[in-house]
């Protein structure tokens, strides 16, 4: 998250909003009320319609299938082009859900609101793919915290992981393998995974067993003559 962020207020006026996302680099920009709630987002599609129409002559059809991007064009201020009500998230959003917001409503940066819906920040493309920039160190360590030992107490000193470029491997042997499923899942939820391979199987490690003797060549054997009770 990108924070202060920038942006403008309703009346903002219409260069006055190119020239900022100009000078920040951004292509988009939260409009906030007096009181600093988000009440919309001016993006560059919500400004290009004043270019597209700009001296042009349009069909009956045209006008009508494109109205709203006339009401645009034909907008001078933040409140008369920006798109409402705003696509936002919360600081306590996860990335994934974040990605799936923009993917759905297909925008490029999401402000993130508090509970009064005041701008805390922005989120960007940018902002969600730094995540994979994580150290495969660090993966490493909370697949084995928050997932080996919880799903595998019985087995983790068994569990082997090993993360390269973001890919987790699992090898080992599991009490349930139904598990080897829910621990897939988990790992492919942490911030940083590029995939997940799983290569875990049935079965119990190997121990030793406190009941068995240990010399093998031992069990069964009846003791010889020089070996039983009583004889020197």
């Amino acid at each position: 998250m990108t924070a202060p962020a920038v942006a403008v207020g309703r009346d903002a006026r219409f260069k006055e909003i190119v020239r900022v996302m100009d000078e920040r680099c951004v292509s988009a920009v939260p409009v906030v009320s007096g009181e600093g709630r988000v009440v919309g987002v001016v993006s560059e599609a919500d400004l290009l319609p004043k270019e597209e129409f700009r001296g042009r002559e349009l069909t009956r059809f045209e006008r009508i299938q494109r109205r709203s991007d006339l009401t645009k064009a034909e907008g001078m201020t933040a409140e008369e082009v920006m798109s409402a009500p705003p696509v936002t998230v919360r600081p306590d959003d996860t990335l994934a859900q974040a990605a799936r917001r923009m993917a759905v409503h297909h925008v490029k940066r999401l402000p993130v609101v508090d509970d009064a819906d005041r701008l805390r920040g922005v989120v960007s493309r940018g902002d969600l793919l730094k995540v994979f920039l994580r150290p495969d160190e660090d993966i490493e360590e909370e697949v084995r915290r928050t997932v080996v030992s919880y799903l595998f107490p019985m087995h983790a000193h068994a569990i082997r992981v090993s993360v390269r470029h973001g890919v987790v491997t699992l090898r080992g042997p599991v009490h349930d393998t139904s598990l080897g499923w829910v621990a897939e899942r988990l790992v492919h939820g942490m911030e940083g995974v590029v995939g997940v391979e799983s290569q875990l199987r049935g079965g119990s490690p190997a121990r030793a067993d406190p009941a068995r003797p240990s010399n093998p060549v031992d069990v069964g054997r009846v003791p010889g003559p020089s070996h039983r009770a009583g004889k020197p």
